[in-house]
């Protein structure tokens, strides 16, 4: 699509089944069951993994990275995909980390190999001394530690070699983007802002995970939030000011592409995906 003057690209890394019942919390099997068939669904379903390309201030950029093989072969599809979309990913200048769960830092290293290696790694301090602080990986539970271990492994190296750069939340990083504070799915979780001609489009990396029932009902948390209660919080002004001011949003782990607008409907939201095209403007959207 395009927004203003900047062409972006959504990419796959693929999609992964996920049980609705076994991961979402403040909310009773019989909601899910009714909201996920309101879809069309079941509680059994695909969430996506989704990455953003654009270039900006004569940089390529990128919006999370993937998995790599940390998640299955359904997933790990991102590098691949950048070369078919006529990317190589030793080109790309900066990854945007959303926040350092490795299903958005993964595909920073293939086994010991940096699979960006020319590109600097931009990520909210909050969220890199959380992920590589001594202190909250002694409290980590000890089913949690290895989500820490996978995350120092992806991301140390690009620390290691000088290529990893932290922010302040509300000041552009280039022209046109700013990060955004979001906390509560992870300490330093962390919203990407893009204007280009009065267009705009946030990018919200975990603000959701389910469609069908967190639009309806933003209250509703999942297992993976490290402050659930924040989490919510984040999400019900995230939606509220999307719904308002009706930019266009972009989610990791909605349907593919991921990107569309939402609207206030009754005591939530309704989400509508961007239109499909082919013609390269993005006029058709």
């Amino acid at each position: 699509m395009v927004l203003g003057d900047v062409k972006i690209t959504a990419l796959s890394d693929g999609s992964v089944n996920q049980v609705l019942k076994d991961l979402l919390i403040n909310t009773t099997d019989e909601e899910i069951d009714h909201l996920t068939s309101e879809n069309f669904q079941t509680d059994e379903n695909e969430a996506s993994v989704n990455a953003y390309l654009f270039k900006l201030d004569n940089k390529l950029m990128m919006v999370d990275a993937g998995t790599s093989d940390l998640y299955g072969p359904s997933l790990g599809h991102l590098p691949r995909n950048l070369l078919k979309a006529g990317y190589d990913p030793k080109k790309i200048d900066v990854i945007l980390v959303t926040h350092i769960h490795t299903d958005h830092t993964g595909g920073l290293m293939d086994g010991d190999k940096m699979v960006f290696p020319n590109a600097t790694v931009y990520v909210s301090k909050t969220e890199l001394d959380f992920w590589l602080g001594d202190e909250s990986y002694k409290k980590a539970p000890a089913d949690k530690k290895v989500y820490f271990e996978q995350a120092r492994e992806k991301i140390l190296p690009y620390v290691k070699a000088g290529k990893v750069k932290t922010f302040t939340f509300g000041k552009e990083l280039f022209p046109g983007l700013t990060p955004l504070a979001a906390q509560g799915h992870t300490p330093g979780h962390t919203f990407y802002q893009l204007v280009s001609k009065n267009e705009k489009i946030v990018f919200w990396g975990d603000l959701l995970h389910s469609a069908a029932v967190q639009f309806p009902n933003p209250d509703v948390r999942i297992v993976y939030d490290i402050d659930p209660d924040q989490a919510a919080m984040t999400r019900k002004k995230a939606f509220t000011d999307a719904a308002q001011n009706k930019y266009w949003i972009a989610a990791d782990h909605l349907s593919y592409p991921g990107i569309g607008h939402i609207k206030k409907e009754g005591n939530g939201y309704h989400w509508y995906p961007i239109n499909y095209t082919i013609d390269p403007t993005g006029k058709g959207q």
